[in-house]
């Protein structure tokens, strides 16, 4: 037998009942693991008032999960070499259900931050985990469904966690949002603990912990979610304490990647990025994280400041994104077997560009209906990029390596996320002062198209409140605040311009990728003598 056939008799897929069964269990997970990133967002308001803080303050409840989860992405295939794939996750599991349940009976608010990092802990490794066991369960022509099947948890948890979220505050209250958590995460630990196995291979263990690398990794990941988290607030490089900060950061890791590269049993195997389409699959995706989380928080926030749309009509803003990337993920997993998995991504790069283009043109007379076929169209072109390029990202990967990578690819596109909600926060508040001192220089009295706006404006005022000269202040006012929202909006339409060129530049990539998926190596299980006499006998 040669050690191929060996490596395929140890990790053979599971029997389709199963499969599904394994499926359901690990996308449970994953689901609400992403979802609680999002979740707390509008409940946010509500906690200001239980803990008494600021709402700069009562940002750290997001912020504390986002630095563990961080952290605990990038150790999951560390973790799962030293315990086990099915042990790690259940514990991730059983960890992430405690926080869950804690972090809704908390009295304090350090107590909130503790118990959102347990979560968040928690909640990093069951995605890339999940990924990586999904790798596994579906064989080599399902594998492009098994990323479609993951791309739907990823995807929709972020969307819907804003809405459930704000459903459950208003009707319930916000520890409910953590509670929501807990039958579904009882029957995936049952169902996890039932069907799912370890294959052989992965019972290898570590010959030693890399406390160097941990401390290093710790430093450096905490440092750069802070400098991301707070460079707007302490107006990013103007602040000597966000400069040093990204200085020691970049220091630091880069030391992680020098020390890993050197260790036997690195806390993070970078070494997988030798692997090209890994690489190409993981920068393109940290592009698709900007650009597409940066999208989910730009459109509620542009619709509800500028527009003047409730809470709730914000979010239903993104509904029809949501629908069509439901719909369309399982139909591109099934077309990656049928169709060039390339051309499926120029597709999926196209079309998100023109909607993006399309988001560039928007003016402040937009209806929610004119939004609608943007976003249906943004819900087809995602998947179209998602679905191949995860499954040509991990295809090739040694099967003892599938959860380092998994780990690896999950993380850029986490950090391009957290780096998207930075970018139009600062980008907004940027361009609209740009865009302010254009507009103002056609606020003058030697503009008669001002002139009579304005003459218009303040006889109307006078007739409702009576008092000329008061009207002519308010109409100045009125128009200076016209002013701002035109700017904004000016803002918006120049980052959706923005985030199309990124995904339009990662088309060379493109050639990088192999034409179809790669046959998976087997993994560096020893041969035993017998096979070599086999192998030739062959």
């Amino acid at each position: 037998m040669s050690q191929g056939t060996i490596g395929r008799a140890e990790a053979g897929p599971p029997p389709a009942g199963k499969k599904w069964l394994v499926t359901v269990a690990v996308m449970s997970g994953t689901f609400l693991a992403v979802m609680d990133v999002s979740v707390v967002n509008v409940a946010l308001p509500h906690m200001m008032g239980t803990f008494s803080q600021t709402l700069s303050s009562i940002t750290w409840v997001a912020t504390s999960y986002s630095i563990a989860e961080i952290l605990s992405i990038s150790m999951a295939g560390w973790w799962s070499a030293l315990v086990g794939r099915k042990r790690l996750y259940l514990v991730a599991f059983a960890v992430f259900t405690l926080g869950s349940i804690l972090a809704g009976t908390a009295q304090t608010f350090p107590q909130m931050l503790l118990y959102r990092t347990l979560q968040g802990l928690a909640g990093g490794i069951l995605t890339p985990v999940s990924q990586a066991i999904l790798r596994e369960t579906f064989p080599p022509r399902q594998q492009a469904m098994a990323m479609a099947i993951f791309g739907m948890g990823v995807v929709l948890a972020p969307a819907m966690g804003p809405v459930l979220g704000g459903w459950l505050t208003d009707h319930y209250g916000w520890p409910w949002i953590f509670y929501i958590n807990m039958p579904v995460s009882v029957v995936g630990m049952l169902l996890v603990s039932t069907f799912l196995e370890d294959p052989p291979y992965l019972r290898r263990g570590i010959g030693r912990v890399d406390w160097v690398g941990i401390a290093l990794l710790t430093a450096g990941l905490t440092g750069m979610q802070l400098v991301l988290e707070r460079g707007q607030e302490h107006n990013w490089f103007d602040s000597s304490w966000i400069t040093a900060g990204t200085a020691i950061t970049a220091l630091l890791l880069t030391s992680v990647v020098v020390w890993e590269l050197r260790v036997r049993d690195p806390i993070v195997n970078v070494r997988v990025l030798r692997h090209i389409p890994l690489s190409v699959g993981s920068g393109v995706g940290f592009l698709f994280g900007i650009a597409f989380f940066g999208t989910t928080f730009s459109l509620p926030q542009l619709t509800q400041r500028l527009l003047g749309y409730p809470a709730y009509q914000a979010g239903l803003v993104l509904l029809p994104r949501m629908i069509t990337l439901f719909l369309t993920m399982p139909i591109i997993g099934w077309l990656f077997n049928h169709l060039e998995p390339r051309l499926i991504i120029g597709v999926g790069i196209g079309l998100t560009y023109w909607t993006f283009q399309e988001l560039a043109q928007l003016s402040l007379q937009v209806s929610y209906w004119n939004l609608v076929p943007i976003m249906l169209l943004m819900g087809v072109g995602v998947p179209c990029m998602f679905v191949p390029l995860s499954t040509l990202s991990l295809s090739g990967v040694r099967r003892e390596d599938i959860t380092a990578a998994t780990s690896l690819y999950t993380l850029t596109r986490r950090v391009g996320g957290n780096l998207g909600y930075a970018l139009v926060a600062t980008l907004v508040e940027r361009f609209s002062a740009t865009h302010r001192v254009h507009l103002i220089k056609h606020i003058s009295p030697l503009n008669p198209a001002y002139l009579s706006y304005q003459a218009l404006l303040s006889a109307r005022l006078a007739q409702v409140g009576g008092d000329p000269v008061a009207a002519q202040h308010r109409a100045l006012a009125l128009a200076d605040a016209e002013v701002n929202r035109q700017a904004a909006m000016l803002a918006y339409n120049d980052i959706a311009w923005l985030f199309g060129t990124m995904f339009l530049a990662t088309l060379p990539c493109l050639f990088l990728l192999p034409r179809r998926q790669a046959s998976q190596p087997a993994s560096r299980a020893p041969q035993p003598p017998s096979a070599a006499p086999a192998e030739k006998g062959g």
